[in-house]
């Protein structure tokens, strides 16, 4: 924040991208106030799906195509931060890259296509803390809140109040475990069954090292596989961010999506209203993952938030 000559308050503008394993968002906000108390007012919310940690699972690598997939956007961001006057930029990149032993390549390609903003490598700790950040702000249900972020490679589970208390993040995400674990279409039982009984292996490494997780009053689920779930839900003809934030999803509700959507073809499934094209193949393996969450910490309703680690770093920004 600054004043102009007359004393008025000069709004900065922000922006910050975010780059994970399935997709590439960005957000552009002018800052009405400072850090966690202020006020943002979102200009734009751009998401483009380039699946950038294709097979980084198994091959530990970023492919070329991904690369240049990822790169493109990052090209067609940096012109739309120019255009809205932009003041100041962070840029992060979170499970695939950390995964990769390629990622000086693309972080080098990165920066140069966002006009000189470095990538920044988050923890999954502080991807985490930011998301955390971000996802309370405005809500009003009582505290203490575990924020759920479920991510391409990666969820981050965090409990707090006014911050995080406890976070983990496990390295489980809607394409890595299709990548392991779905080659049929639809995927047959024996793959459901064993995906599931990994997100429950993972859960128990949660309850452990994240005791206050069934204590929270608020469950606040983040990120694409939630707010699509939410919008098929919805049965919302195009996605729409402002009915989608905020929306309550009961598990009985969650539960009927993911069944609807494990059933169906891959052609079938993206039909359904509200289902992104770039997510209709990785979407099972989400809802696999957020239904097996409510039921193990036996969660009868989150809060869908699209205020997550974006708004965290436009906050840290500000």
């Amino acid at each position: 924040m600054s004043r102009g000559e007359a004393g008025t308050t000069v709004t900065e503008r922000y922006a910050a991208v975010d780059i994970g394993t399935n997709s590439v968002r960005l957000l552009v906000a002018d800052a009405a106030g400072l850090a966690h108390a202020g006020r943002l007012v979102p200009v734009e919310r751009l998401m483009r799906i380039t699946r950038l940690g294709q097979d980084v699972d198994a091959t530990h690598r970023l492919a070329d195509d991904a690369i240049d997939r990822t790169v493109t956007v990052l090209r067609e961001y940096r012109a739309v931060m120019d255009d809205l006057g932009v003041t100041r930029a962070r840029a992060t990149a979170t499970s695939a890259a950390r995964d990769a032993t390629n990622r000086e390549q693309f972080f080098a390609a990165g920066r140069d296509a966002l006009g000189g903003v470095p990538l920044e490598l988050l923890p999954g700790e502080e991807e985490a803390r930011l998301s955390f950040l971000g996802a309370t702000s405005g809500v009003t249900d009582p505290p203490p809140y575990l924020v759920v972020d479920i991510g391409g490679g990666s969820t981050e589970f965090i409990v707090g109040t006014d911050g995080p208390d406890a976070l983990v993040s496990v390295d489980m995400g809607c394409v890595r475990l299709t990548e392991q674990f779905v080659h049929s279409d639809p995927p047959a039982p024996d793959e459901l069954s064993a995906l599931v009984s990994a997100v429950r292996d993972h859960l128990a490494d949660v309850a452990r090292d994240v005791p206050g997780v069934r204590d929270a009053r608020t469950v606040i689920g983040l990120a694409g596989t939630v707010t699509t779930i939410a919008a098929i839900e919805m049965g919302l003809p195009e996605y729409d961010a402002e009915k989608i934030h905020h929306f309550r999803l009961d598990r009985r509700a969650a539960e009927d999506v993911f069944r609807t959507l494990a059933t169906e073809t891959i052609e079938q499934r993206r039909h359904n209203p509200g289902l992104e094209p770039g997510r209709v193949d990785v979407i099972v393996a989400g809802a696999a993952i957020l239904v097996t969450i409510m039921r193990t910490f036996d969660v009868a309703e989150l809060v869908v938030s699209e205020a997550d680690i974006l708004d965290g770093l436009v906050r840290s920004l500000a």
